[in-house]
């Protein structure tokens, strides 16, 4: 039995928020943020909207195109760092509960911005060992909730949005997810925080930013090619790179540093800065909207976040058709 990737949806806010919104407030320019970050604008959540909600809409529209009953889904599984709730209950539940899938395992996960890969190598191995047969994996953020506006170091790189994959068993070998691999380092812990929930400071997103720029290009490239040599790709066997949206400068160094032409790349950090453990489901959504992913298309998913952790995945678009 393999696991396949069936499907993909996606929920952005209605909110825009610009560069304009943050010279407002902060010293800061629409050209040192745009030539930074390569961010024009980012979407922003209601106050009323949780990351549940968010998460919900995605997952409506990719059940929607996976041609599957909701009843048939098995096991749901949200990467997030903004939960509605601290501690419990947790975000997949409230998911669960609000697209009515009945009595459901449901769970989350924290990898930070590699939670949807993460999600995905859970996924993959539940559906192999025969446990599940269609997982709901979602990457869901809310960042506004945990990010300090007065910071201008790290406020203007994030914004809200959620992505959501149909994962499901196959016999058919041809459809079957390539390769999944995960790994963290716990001793840069401090690169990438948010406070502990026992102290006094305020509990929002701290980033070392110049020293999590040079460790995320080399950990990205490596991985990338790490991952391609063990299953015999290259360049020419991926369709669409599509790494996490952080920053435009790591993914132009990464692109450079592997070769990869820019038919190949995918780029949506302009549009919706980074949107952590959405940001590559987002991406892939936006490639099915506009017509480059088609059954086939052969992706290579590459993320790099807090823990710190990090994670690659080659993968082939098999929907239901």
């Amino acid at each position: 039995m393999y696991a396949s990737f069936r499907s993909v949806g996606a929920c952005v806010p209605d909110e825009i928020r610009d560069n304009q919104w943050f010279t407002q407030r902060l010293d800061t320019s629409d050209e040192w943020i745009i030539k930074r970050t390569g961010i024009k604008q980012r979407r922003i959540a209601k106050s009323d909207e949780q990351t549940s909600d968010l998460g919900v809409k995605a997952a409506q529209v990719a059940i929607k195109r996976a041609n599957i009953d909701k009843k048939q889904i098995d096991l749901v599984i949200c990467a997030t760092i903004s939960p509605d709730y601290m501690c419990m209950p947790s975000t997949a539940c409230l998911i669960a509960q609000k697209l009515d899938l009945g009595h459901v395992m449901a769970f989350d996960i924290s990898a930070a911005c590699t939670g949807f890969i993460y999600a995905l190598s859970i996924a993959k191995a539940f559906i192999e060992s025969g446990m599940k047969k269609n997982v709901l994996i979602i990457g869901a953020e809310k960042l506004s909730n945990i990010v300090d506006y007065t910071d201008r170091t790290t406020c203007m790189l994030f914004g809200d949005g959620a992505g959501a994959a149909i994962i499901s068993s196959t016999e058919n070998k041809d459809e079957a997810i390539v390769d999944v691999q995960c790994s963290s380092d716990g001793s840069l812990n401090d690169l990438l925080m948010t406070p502990a929930v026992h102290s006094d400071e305020l509990s929002c997103m701290q980033m070392k930013g110049n020293e999590t720029f040079k460790i995320a290009v080399r950990t990205l490239t490596s991985d990338v090619q790490k991952i391609m040599e063990k299953n015999n790709y290259n360049n020419d066997d991926i369709d669409l790179f599509i790494p996490h949206q952080a920053n435009y400068r790591i993914i132009k160094a990464v692109g450079e540093a592997l070769g990869f032409k820019e038919s190949q790349k995918v780029l949506t950090v302009e549009k919706y800065g980074n949107t952590s453990s959405a940001s590559i489901p987002m991406a892939i959504n936006e490639c099915y909207e506009d017509g480059r992913l088609q059954p086939g298309t052969t992706m290579l998913l590459d993320a790099f976040g807090g823990g710190l952790t990090w994670g690659s995945a080659i993968m082939k678009f098999s929907p239901n058709i």
